[in-house]
Formats: structure tokens, C-alpha cells, sequence
């Protein structure tokens, strides 16, 4: 593996914007995301200013500065008793894979979502994605669901694998989450 040196992780602005979607739009012709049309540019900024209100979200930085990745969490269901899980996403650029880049977002991204206090990160995989699946497993998650051909890209149904990785312990009185400004503010990193 040839891990970047000089790589910079730090919190996605809406001025990245386009280029993570031009990493996103690496994707949108695969069968790693169900999203059928690149999102306009204009839906992608208020998706990244919506989940970084109140999660992480981060992009990565090569030594010239240009976005190589980026990963962000999100709550995954409404109801309150949820409120301690989320579900993470993470992407880089074609030529950003297998360099250490992924790793890094997410080691990154779960340090955040622990001290925000959040119990449950899930990740949902594209059956077809096997470079993907293996990536979850060495990052700690562990399978625990498949949606067997429930999604459909280009005329094939496609499984959607669910992995769950538990970032803080499970205690009948959990301390209450804690949104990312809130954590930022509070520790010295």
C-alpha cells in the first residue's frame, strides 16, 4: 500500500462542492450508488451544509491541495430512539484508491462520531462492490444484513449489504449526543 504523506484531512465547506462531486460523479454510472442522475450542483452543496450542521464531514487533501475523498455521517432514522446511530458514506477518486486515503477519512470521521457520544455507525455496501465490502471489514465493521436485490441499476437487481461497526459501549443511560460544533468546541485537536 503506498500511504500519502503530506495528506490533509479536515471539515468539508460548501465551496468543495464541486469537487467532491466530480468524485461522486466517478460513481453515478456504477452500481456503487442507487443515484441514477448526478445531483446538480446546487443539491450537492445543501446536502454537505445539511449533514455538517450537526455530523462530520470531512474531505481529504493531497500535497497540492486538490479533494481526493471525502466521507461524512448522517442520522440514519428519525425516531429519538435512534438518535445514536448514524449512517457513514465514504468515496475517493479513482486515483486515490488503495493509498491509504480511505483509511485515514474514516479512522478520522469515527474519532468524531465517538466523542459526539454515537453508539451505532452503519455502512450500506452494494453487493457487486467487493472492494468495498473487504474495505468495511479491515475498517472493524461486521455484517449483519442483506437486502437481497433491493435495488435496481441498469436492469440488475442489486443486493445492499449492511454493516455495523459500535464505536462507544451500550449502556442503559448513554451520555446524550453531542453535535459536532459542540465537540469541536468543547476539545483542543
Amino acid at each position: 500500500m503506498n500511504i500519502i504523506t503530506g495528506m490533509n484531512i479536515r471539515f468539508a465547506t460548501k465551496e468543495d462542492a464541486p469537487a467532491i462531486l466530480d468524485i461522486y460523479n466517478q460513481y453515478i454510472e456504477t452500481p456503487i450508488t442507487f443515484e441514477t442522475e448526478l445531483p446538480s450542483l446546487e443539491e450537492f452543496t445543501s446536502r454537505i451544509e445539511t449533514y455538517s450542521s450537526f455530523y462530520p464531514y470531512l474531505v481529504a487533501e493531497n500535497e497540492e491541495g486538490k479533494i481526493t475523498g471525502y466521507a461524512y455521517a448522517h442520522r440514519i432514522f428519525e425516531r429519538s430512539s435512534y438518535r445514536f446511530d448514524v449512517e457513514t458514506t465514504i468515496y475517493v477518486s479513482q486515483e486515490a484508491h488503495h493509498n491509504g486515503t480511505a483509511k485515514m477519512l474514516y479512522e478520522r470521521l469515527f474519532f468524531y462520531l465517538e466523542k459526539m457520544n454515537v453508539v451505532n455507525a452503519y455502512a450500506l455496501v452494494t453487493g457487486p462492490n467487493r472492494q468495498s465490502i473487504h474495505f468495511h471489514r479491515k475498517c472493524g465493521f461486521k455484517d449483519f444484513a442483506t437486502f437481497s436485490e433491493s435495488g435496481i441499476k441498469d436492469g440488475k437487481w442489486i443486493d445492499v449489504i449492511w454493516f455495523i461497526k459500535v464505536l462507544n459501549g451500550k449502556s442503559s443511560n448513554p451520555p446524550e449526543l453531542k453535535g459536532i460544533k459542540e465537540v469541536l468546541a468543547e476539545q483542543d485537536f
